[in-house]
């Protein structure tokens, strides 16, 4: 990680602590893991909350091609970072729980996968409903998944709310070597199975 990363980081830890919800930027463990499962074959990627981009490096490095990236980070000054260091991608500085009233961000093709550092468990509630329902209504493809990192003993999601929006959370592991320790969840739409004719 570079220096001018983690000092950035501190610098926003301090000017907000909520909105960062972390003590220290996410590690390599954590950015292989969130990123393991997301393909540049399978379409474009949203990543919410990049901060100092750890996830994107790790997605880029996967092959991800630039411009089929899209950043959403609500703060201004990582937000204008990423601009400078991403001029390819498509940064919007805005928070996430608007992308329920924005048209999808690749014009007529939906995501294939979004990677979420947002600290959900430190939002309000409602907040965190309106990013779950936008990302899934407005700007995933039908068979999209959502990754979310975090450092509690389950899901970040309220069970409710996976309930109401007919999704499904499966964890597909834990990055033990993160300060702190963290587990990854896959979120996807909820299967249904065939009924034979």
């Amino acid at each position: 990680m570079l220096l001018n990363d983690t000092l950035s980081f501190w610098r926003a830890w301090l000017r907000a602590p909520r909105s960062i919800g972390a003590l220290a930027p996410s590690g390599p463990s954590l950015a292989r893991l969130m990123t393991s499962h997301v393909t540049h074959l399978d379409g474009p990627v949203i990543e919410l909350g990049p901060g100092t981009g750890v996830f994107t490096r790790a997605l880029l490095a996967r092959g991800l091609p630039t411009h089929r990236l899209a950043l959403i980070e609500a703060d201004p000054i990582f937000a204008e970072a990423l601009t400078r260091r991403y001029p390819d991608a498509r940064v919007l500085s805005m928070d996430a729980a608007q992308l329920g009233q924005t048209r999808s961000l690749f014009g007529d093709e939906r995501a294939s996968a979004v990677v979420s550092g947002l600290p959900l468990l430190s939002m309000p509630a409602a907040q965190v409903a309106a990013i779950i329902q936008g990302v899934f209504e407005r700007q995933l493809h039908v068979d999209g998944v959502f990754y979310q990192f975090t450092y509690g003993p389950r899901c970040p999601l309220p069970r409710q709310l996976l309930e109401r929006l007919d999704l499904q959370a499966t964890r597909i592991g834990s990055a033990l070597f993160n300060l702190p320790p963290a587990a990854v969840y896959r979120i996807g739409r909820r299967q249904r199975e065939q009924v034979a004719a």
